[in-house]
């Protein structure tokens, strides 16, 4: 009789879980279906695109102005805020490569001037507060050692929400976090957040 009671309940576990993964699978098609296509336009900034790119690993070509300045590879997110900071501010980096997370130049002290970026560099908590048009940047993960960088499009007492180019499939182009002031400190609540950088 246990043996039968065991079997029964291993049975509604393998049940419930094949419902579970069945369920994630209709999402994940009911995405995929509903999708745009890669390269369509889905939010912008100040008259700047962000442009769909599906899977984060996609790739479609490197993008370069018309005077040779490269932007990085197309639909990635580090293309888009290349791209705002070069049709906004008209603002080119000096080390126009290099991955999202490379945006943040560890060992610099809050508040100093970025080199490679040609911007002064905050840390995440900073003594400076966040302002809209800020470049943000995140550290790396083991499924993505790149990072990811965005662009802050809106700050209010205790929020900032930003806007980014290739989050993944399903995922917004518009996120918001929390904005805490601690220790005289400002600190964006996600602790993937390295810092931000603005224009000098």
């Amino acid at each position: 009789m246990k043996r039968f009671s065991k079997g029964i309940k291993i049975v509604s576990v393998l049940i419930i879980l094949l419902f579970i993964a069945g369920y994630i699978f209709r999402q994940n098609l009911v995405l995929l279906y509903h999708a745009p296509a890669q390269g369509t336009a889905i939010d912008s900034l100040n008259h700047v695109l962000v442009f769909y790119n599906g899977a984060v690993s996609n790739v479609h070509g490197r993008r370069t102005t018309k005077d040779g300045y490269n932007l990085g590879l197309q639909f990635q997110c580090v293309e888009f805020v290349k791209r705002y900071y070069y049709e906004y501010y008209h603002h080119k980096m000096p080390d126009s490569y290099g991955h999202a997370v490379s945006f943040y130049q560890e060992g610099l002290s809050d508040s100093v001037y970025n080199s490679l970026r040609n911007l002064i560099q905050y840390k995440n908590p900073s003594k400076s507060r966040p302002k809209t048009g800020d470049l943000l940047v995140y550290s790396g993960t083991s499924g993505n050692p790149y990072g990811h960088v965005a662009i802050i499009s809106k700050t209010t007492d205790d929020k900032v929400e930003i806007i980014q180019q290739n989050p993944g499939i399903g995922a917004p182009s518009r996120v918001t976090f929390s904005l805490n002031k601690v220790d005289g400190k400002y600190k964006i609540g996600n602790d993937r957040i390295l810092g931000w950088l603005r224009m000098k």
